[in-house]
């Protein structure tokens, strides 16, 4: 079976409102591993190797604002296919147009406040991973109640 990977944030509002759990139950309750998480505060070093693509956007300092406005939960998720089925499980971007039933279209109040970045593809995940995870922070198990299958 395959075990790929996505990187998934849990942003400062989503934490500031007591979401973490229901967001790792979500992914947990669908099958998919968690494989590495940890508590942090971004900072702006951090944010700028993340956020890479948006350094030089109109809205580049108002999202380095919010995001090292509070802590963050990182992990790993893991299973077949996980970057789409992650990026259906979390929603559009803007909560607003997020459906009912996605983290966004539940829990997310606006499209900053949207609670959750997930990864857009394999090669954005393996990057992200590698800015906040080392290799010995990624444990490999089996889940005892089977392989999630697609």
């Amino acid at each position: 079976m395959r075990n790929d990977r996505a990187f998934v944030l849990v942003k400062p509002d989503g934490v500031q409102r007591g979401l973490i759990g229901t967001v790792v139950s979500r992914f947990e309750s669908r099958g998919l591993k968690i494989v590495a998480m940890r508590m942090l505060r971004l900072d702006r070093e951090i944010v700028e190797r993340y956020y890479a693509e948006h350094v030089e956007k109109d809205f580049f300092e108002d999202l380095v604002g919010f995001i090292t406005s509070g802590p963050v939960i990182a992990m790993i998720v893991q299973g077949p296919d996980v970057v789409s089925v992650v990026r259906r499980m979390v929603g559009t971007t803007d909560s607003k147009e997020a459906s009912p039933g996605t983290i966004r279209g539940d829990f997310g109040i606006s499209k900053q406040m949207n609670i959750i970045h997930a990864s857009d593809s394999p090669e954005s995940a393996e990057r992200e991973i590698s800015i906040l995870f080392s290799d010995d922070e990624i444990q490999d198990f089996e889940r005892i109640d089977g392989p999630w299958t697609a």
